[in-house]
């Protein structure tokens, strides 16, 4: 603190006023000092620094990002409606106070869902470049060197691949349940950028390109199909055994039709003898109706729904889709060489002041 007398030397003192400008000539005052003195070692130390930069540009893996943006539409708003808009300007939730959207897929729900450890294993097996004998997961082994560390191992001491069921299953899973919490840990991101809107991004950062997009788009596919089956699997049983009803009650309908026209025609030229012919000829056009009430009561149930299964199935829509060259966080030499120098030499400059000071 820069105190000095004042002019009636009084016992008293005063501070200094502050100024930005003294200060700042201050400091350039000191560096310059410091530089003229030490600028040989300053010289050296900023061009080692430029070096490990260079080396470090050399050493340092790519990583890929291949990212996807989409969004989760409903066909039908359940709950809520008039309600749920006023509550939502003054932050309050009101469909999840009356039930409605509480599912497994509503909500935050679909972050967790897509970071599921079952769906990434299902991922790591998608077969990689369309080669049913290498999926995925081999590829990420064989990437991060994974494999040549099993085969180090003394537990386990053999390659071990993932396309195929290896006869130590107890062994392959474990081995495929430490690449998925590798990648769940420091590998994949879910995140939903807005609260009120229904945009979700996935995103993963590996070693290789085509593994990225690959590993992306694979588990976006296998979350997509689990939740429209979730949400309209019963819809979708359920038109299937009325397609299947239908298609019995229409043959056996035919079947009905032509012993009705065939006993039709044999009542015009019938022996008056024998009594029993128009009652037969009544009983086929009897069933013929009755199969053809039941047919069109079923094909109603049927157009309803389909209309319905329509209406309720989610749409998936990508925004945003990865596409080559992918993004990656690669360090060019000249960047390596020249952030090595420059920080070196800040860095090497204000420890020599301090120590001076």
């Amino acid at each position: 603190m820069q105190t000095e007398n004042n002019p009636n030397n009084s016992p008293y003192t005063y501070e200094a006023p502050f100024s930005l400008a003294i200060w700042l000539n201050d400091w350039t005052r000191k560096i310059k000092i410091v530089v003229k003195a030490q600028y040989k070692l300053i010289f050296i130390l900023a061009i080692l620094g430029a070096s490990l930069g260079l080396a470090y540009s050399q050493i340092k893996s790519t990583r890929y990002k291949s990212e996807i943006t989409f969004l989760v539409e409903e066909s039908k708003v359940s709950g809520g409606g008039l309600l749920s808009s006023l509550g939502g300007q003054f932050g309050m939730d009101i469909s999840s106070l009356t039930g409605a959207g509480s599912n497994v897929l509503s909500g935050d729900n679909v972050l967790e869902l897509l970071k599921s450890k079952s769906f990434m294993a299902a991922c790591l097996k998608t077969p990689y470049k369309n080669d049913s004998n290498y999926c995925l997961a081999d590829a990420y082994a064989d990437i991060y060197q994974l494999r040549k560390k099993w085969q180090g191992d003394e537990k386990i001491g053999r390659a071990i691949f993932f396309a195929q069921p290896d006869k130590d299953l107890r062994l392959q899973d474990s081995l495929l349940k430490t690449i998925v919490k590798r990648i769940e840990e420091k590998e994949i991101s879910v995140v939903k950028k807005d609260k009120k809107l229904g945009f979700f991004n996935v995103t993963i950062n590996v070693k290789d390109e085509l593994l990225s997009k690959g590993m992306v788009e694979s588990i976006l596919k296998i979350a997509t199909n689990f939740y429209i089956d979730a949400k309209v699997g019963r819809l979708k049983k359920n038109v299937s055994r009325l397609e299947r009803r239908t298609d019995s009650i229409s043959a056996i309908l035919n079947k009905r039709t032509y012993a009705a026209t065939e006993d039709a025609r044999l009542l015009l030229n019938v022996n008056p003898a024998d009594v029993n012919a128009p009652v037969f000829s009544e009983i086929s056009q009897r069933d013929k109706i009755v199969l053809s009430t039941i047919y069109a009561e079923l094909m109603k149930n049927l157009e309803v729904s389909k209309m319905t299964l329509a209406q309720e199935t989610p749409t998936i829509q990508i925004v945003d889709s990865p596409v080559f060259p992918l993004e990656n966080d690669e360090i060019k030499w000249y960047q390596g060489l020249l952030a090595g120098f420059l920080l070196t030499l800040l860095v090497t400059i204000f420890v020599l002041v301090f120590k001076e000071n």
